[in-house]
């Protein structure tokens, strides 16, 4: 292999929310736009593949699931200043699942994508 980005997949309801929604509030860059079936966003080296019900990956599961967004598992985004973000956010009506939690390790908070989906900020504590 030689790129050396890391491609993450979200289903989402509908890719143009998804699209303004990550460039819009989290400094994504737009990659591809073949709305309403699929887009994909650019922060870094993730490239997320945002694929609506008209994707190829929206097809049901040989059993019959159909594939949705949703879920715990998440994009984990470290950010410098986390209540300066947390404030930017919520000023731009930005929906979060959690208050801010502290650990050792840092702080967190939980962000919900226009789809369900769930993106974590994470502050890493100051040692």
């Amino acid at each position: 292999m030689t790129d050396a980005s890391v491609n993450v997949r979200y289903m989402v309801n509908d890719v143009e929310a998804s699209i303004a929604w990550y460039t819009g509030h989290l400094n994504f860059a737009l990659i591809s736009n073949h709305a309403p079936a699929f887009a994909d966003v650019r922060r870094g080296a993730l490239r997320l593949l945002l694929s609506g019900p008209k994707s190829s990956a929206g097809r049901p599961m040989p059993d019959g699931e159909q594939p949705g967004p949703g879920g715990w598992n998440r994009i984990h985004i470290i950010v410098d200043d986390l209540p300066a973000e947390v404030t930017r956010l919520r000023m731009a009506g930005v929906r979060f699942r959690n208050e801010t939690v502290t650990g050792p390790g840092g702080m967190q908070i939980l962000l919900i994508d226009p789809s369900g989906n769930l993106v974590e900020l994470f502050q890493p504590a100051r040692g």
